[in-house]
């Protein structure tokens, strides 16, 4: 019986595409560590999204025990799966946060579309796939994270930085850690932009896989100040379906490509609301408008999230929906598709890489 050698299974893998990024496992230099030993083969298959659904990883299992087990020599196939989130930038060019591999903001062109619940339920869905996420609450003049989360202390120094409170997995950070209860903030842009530097730099967020960044609605300082500053991965964009909800939506689109940061796709939230008695579906806000916008745009449609009473509930609680154990809930399932789809944007971006395309817009250009 012969010996299988290295370069044959590596041959063998070769065959074996990954299928959200196009190219072969060996190509993405996703195969570790092969070793054999008495017709017995292991190896590891280290994937760049953490939260690729278990029926897809045992599809990747099963072809690559088919092909390295067809191989003369080899009587048995052992594979591990793991996965290690890649950099979008190199560390040592960093000003600030060098061990943050992904800024991702969450934006929206306008208030009351649900960006601060799908800000908060994306992190989860993250950290629950094994990843380090951290959360940054940068809207000023409302913060929500506390509420969200049902924190009240104060974040502590430590060398003269800032330590992020840890609830969920997650480490956070707002300005409502640090105001007093009920206190409003009545500042000037330059106190704001001030303040979103400070949490960018003086914060200790230490090694994260992802930082999502809560943006504040609209077009203003707090989002030119995040723009300008951080090396972003992308911006994913929530939209409810209705058409001026849509249309402040492109602006945020249109901001985004003023300042050249890629959109990882369009979330629209509210989609539709089916009532728990009667089972009778209701657009309340029309449906399908996001998904539309994401065709023209040329961007990722990246899921939609229907009218559940349970998420404000569960969120005006400070437990998240997806903080809890219901994970057969349609609206768990919907933020971990958002969390998977999100995440492969950003394998994509990180692991395949290529010039970026160019989407005509109105005023402006869009790269993706």
């Amino acid at each position: 019986m012969a010996n299988v050698t290295e370069e044959q299974v590596k041959a063998a893998l070769a065959t074996v595409k990954e299928p959200t990024l196009g190219r072969d496992l060996v190509a993405l230099d996703m195969i570790k560590d092969i070793k054999m030993c008495s017709g017995l083969v292991t190896f590891t298959v280290e994937l760049a999204n953490p939260a690729y659904r278990l029926d897809r990883k045992n599809l990747i299992k099963d072809e690559c025990v088919k092909v390295v087990g067809a191989l003369d020599g080899v009587e048995s196939v052992k594979v591990s799966i793991t996965s290690k989130v890649q950099s979008a930038h190199d560390p040592s060019q960093k000003k600030f946060a060098p061990d943050v591999k992904n800024f991702i903001v969450v934006a929206s062109g306008k208030g009351g579309v649900g960006k601060s619940t799908v800000s908060m339920n994306l992190a989860v869905a993250l950290s629950r796939t094994g990843a380090k996420v951290g959360l940054m609450d940068a809207d000023i003049y409302g913060p929500s994270v506390p509420l969200m989360t049902g924190v009240s202390g104060k974040p502590t120094l430590k060398d003269d930085k800032m330590q992020p409170i840890h609830k969920f997995g997650l480490k956070l950070m707002s300005i409502g850690f640090v105001l007093e209860p009920g206190q409003a903030v009545v500042w000037r842009g330059p106190m704001v932009h001030g303040a979103v530097q400070q949490f960018l730099t003086q914060v200790e967020w230490g090694e994260l896989d992802y930082l999502i960044i809560d943006m504040p609605p609209g077009t203003g300082d707090a989002q030119l100040t995040i723009v300008q500053s951080v090396p972003l991965t992308g911006a994913v964009i929530v939209s409810t379906p209705q058409a001026i909800a849509l249309l402040d939506a492109h602006k945020a689109v249109k901001m985004f490509s003023d300042t050249k940061a890629p959109i990882l796709g369009i979330v629209e939230n509210m989609s539709y609301y089916e009532c728990k008695k009667c089972g009778e579906r209701e657009n309340i806000f029309d449906t399908g408008g996001a998904r539309q916008a994401a065709d023209e745009l040329g961007v990722p449609f990246l899921g939609e999230i229907p009218i559940y009473p349970d998420i404000r509930i569960a969120t005006d609680a400070g437990q998240p929906i997806m903080a809890g154990d219901d994970t057969e809930h349609p609206a768990f399932q919907a933020f971990t598709t958002i969390a998977e789809n999100v995440a492969t944007e950003v394998a994509k971006r990180n692991v395949v890489k290529g010039p970026p395309k160019i989407l005509p817009v109105v005023g402006g250009a869009i790269e993706v």
